[in-house]
């Protein structure tokens, strides 16, 4: 039988050996001592034994024995050679006994070049063992500012505390987001119990990933599983057979996709009326038959929380649009805890759209499109990169950067104040408009930045009192139940706020654009015209979804230029971030005749140079404000 197995293994190693010569390869083994750069240090570093994942002993250490083998390390040589003779003997020691003595090798950039024990090597992999003992060293090389040097790095930050090396990466910052998705702490040291139960849910992964044609993909098995754990609860899989996990993995494969595609986040800017076909035009309104079913899911009330009352004023704008075609329910002070049963009731009441109006809940939006895929549902949240639903949000910064001229024109002392909530997407882009429209009118001006949600919270007006600040920039809006007029942008006087201006967040704008979509069956284009991309509406004052009210109090003059720049970015003839850009640390972009991308944007984690202040850490945040900022933090933004 060994005779027989060295014969196939023989075969494909030939094979092996011709298709990389095909395509202009080194037909045979990596040979580290080669693929070291030359005239460069490198530390050692003694790593003992370790169990070696067979798919990751990629070469030799040096060349003596690399002709041996083609590049899979299956033997090239006849089978009347002294090696083979020799690799059938431990063949045979593999089927009887299993081999257990470890091989010696080098690991570089986690991959595994062989000392001592090439033909070990390959006859486990003939028979697709998963791993094999051996003393390593590590050859570490010099951190340089390449992206796979960058990932190796935070690979050996993570092997550090868990010791697993056997799960690989293709993107910055995904072994941090691992940690976090199975529960731990950056520097928090896994116990073996920990190894072994990650092993399990790994193990069981791969196995139905590989079933389903996951090597089919170009990214890495570690990423699908990252994908996966951005929908599944790592606790929970580890209580499901393969069979579910294999099931889970077929109906989230188009997610598997998405990360293959490797592309941006699709940002629609402005509704696009499309094309209807001839049935459409025939038949408008597909839903008149039966009044369309609309759930609006709320974190909290619309009497508590301004932005909670902004979508309630959007639900009943729809009701006011289409009193006889849609029918919209509401619910409110929902939890992490309770999210998923409220989109299912939702669900089995009849719901055709379910918006989720929070990036909080946005994975167990991801899990309720999968399980129930003949219902729309759109989170609310920006940049969210699935493909089972859509998201949408506005673009605040336009007018913002409104507010921010009008404060650079009230200011006498050049000093205004601004407080922002969440360090996430998109906030840093309406703090940065703001400085940029105030720096507009007085370049001299400077604003002081504080945030409503850090744990050792201090009274930000007093803090602004004190360095005679007077223009600040509170809350967007008025929360009903609170007797307040701290918000928007207002001048203190004697403790009290007059208001300058307030920007409105125009939610029954959007949703009346989707349920039109809906209705006329145009819904599907956008997909149609982004296939392996995810969605995201990301609209502005163009669009009618934002805008900004203006105090009759304000100077004649500056009301006017006010009207002047909306006009501009309504009709898309001005970007705020536009020319030339500096940041507390330096020049942001240095042509003026070039505007910041919607991606660039979206994606802001600077502040700019006028601005004084910074982006708080999730360490510093309240714990209220933890489950929006681990979906939508700038710290998670990673340069790739």
């Amino acid at each position: 039988m060994s005779f027989e197995d060295y014969n196939k293994a023989y075969k494909a190693g030939k094979k092996d050996y011709q298709n990389r010569i095909s395509r202009g390869q080194d037909p045979t083994l990596k040979i580290l001592d080669d693929i070291l750069p030359r005239n460069t240090h490198y530390a050692e570093v003694p790593l003992g034994l370790v169990q070696i994942p067979i798919d990751q002993i990629v070469g030799t250490k040096t060349g003596g024995r690399s002709s041996s083998f083609a590049g899979n390390f299956m033997p090239i040589l006849d089978d009347k050679t002294e090696f083979a003779y020799k690799w059938i003997n431990l063949s045979d020691s593999h089927l009887t006994e299993g081999i257990h003595d470890p091989i010696k090798a080098y690991e570089y950039m986690n991959e595994f070049y062989v000392e001592e024990g090439n033909k070990r090597v390959s006859v486990l992999k003939y028979f697709d063992a998963v791993s094999i003992p051996g003393n390593v060293t590590r050859i570490l090389p010099p951190r340089t500012k390449e992206k796979r040097n960058k990932i190796y790095y935070e690979f050996m930050d993570f092997y550090e505390v868990s010791k697993i090396n056997y799960i690989n990466f293709s993107r910055l910052g995904s072994y941090g987001k691992l940690l976090e998705a199975v529960g731990k702490a950056p520097k928090e040291i896994w116990t073996e119990d920990d190894r072994l139960d990650f092993n399990f849910i790994y193990t069981k992964f791969l196995a139905e990933y590989k079933d389903h044609g996951g090597s089919r993909l170009h990214i890495t098995p570690g990423d699908a599983f990252l994908t996966f754990l951005t929908i599944y609860d790592y606790k929970e899989l580890g209580e499901k057979t393969s069979k579910e996990i294999g099931d889970l993995i077929g109906k989230s494969w188009e997610e598997f996709r998405l990360a293959d595609a490797d592309q941006e986040v699709e940002l629609k800017l402005d509704p696009v009326q499309g094309k209807k076909t001839l049935l459409n035009r025939l038949l408008p309104l597909t839903y008149n038959l039966s009044r369309l079913k609309i759930a609006f899911i709320y974190e909290k009330t619309p009497t508590s929380s301004a932005w909670t009352y902004a979508h309630e004023l959007g639900r009943l704008h729809l009701e006011q649009t289409f009193p006889d075609e849609v029918l919209t329910m509401y619910y409110e002070n929902v939890t992490q805890d309770t999210i998923e049963d409220t989109i299912e009731d939702a669900v089995k009441k009849g719901s055709d759209i379910i918006f989720t109006t929070t990036p909080a809940f946005v994975t167990a939006s991801v899990k309720a499109a999968i399980a129930h895929p003949g219902v729309r549902i759109l989170n609310c949240s920006l940049n969210t990169s699935h493909r089972y639903i859509r998201t949408y949000y506005s673009r605040m910064h336009e007018a913002k950067f409104l507010m921010g001229a009008i404060a650079g024109a009230m200011a006498d002392n050049n000093k205004m104040g601004y407080i922002a909530d969440y360090p996430i997407l998109g906030s840093i882009a309406n703090i940065n408009a703001f400085a940029l429209g105030a720096k507009m009118i007085n370049p001299r001006s400077e604003i002081y930045l504080e945030w409503s949600t850090l744990k050792d919270n201090q009274d930000a007006l007093e803090k602004f009192k004190k360095n005679d600040i007077y223009i600040i920039a509170g809350k967007d809006m008025i929360i009903p139940e609170e007797a307040s007029r701290f918000f928007g942008l207002y001048r203190m006087e004697d403790d009290i706020p007059h208001s300058l201006a307030m920007p409105l967040w125009h939610w029954g704008k959007f949703y009346e654009s989707m349920i039109r979509k809906v209705m006329d069956g145009t819904w599907k284009q956008d997909e149609e015209d982004t296939p392996v991309k995810a969605i995201n509406y990301w609209w502005g004052m163009s669009a009618g979804v934002i805008d900004l009210i203006c105090s009759q109090n304000l100077p004649i003059g500056t009301k006017r230029l006010i009207d002047l720049l909306r006009k501009t970015i309504s009709a898309e003839e001005f970007n705020p971030f536009s020319g030339i850009l500096y940041s507390q640390t330096g020049m942001v972009q240095g042509n003026p005749d070039v505007s910041l991308s919607p991606e660039e944007i979206v994606t802001m984690n600077w502040l700019a140079e006028n601005v004084i202040g910074s982006i708080p850490k999730p360490v510093d945040l309240v714990e209220d404000a933890k489950p929006v900022v681990s979906q939508q933090g700038v710290d998670k933004i990673t340069e790739e």
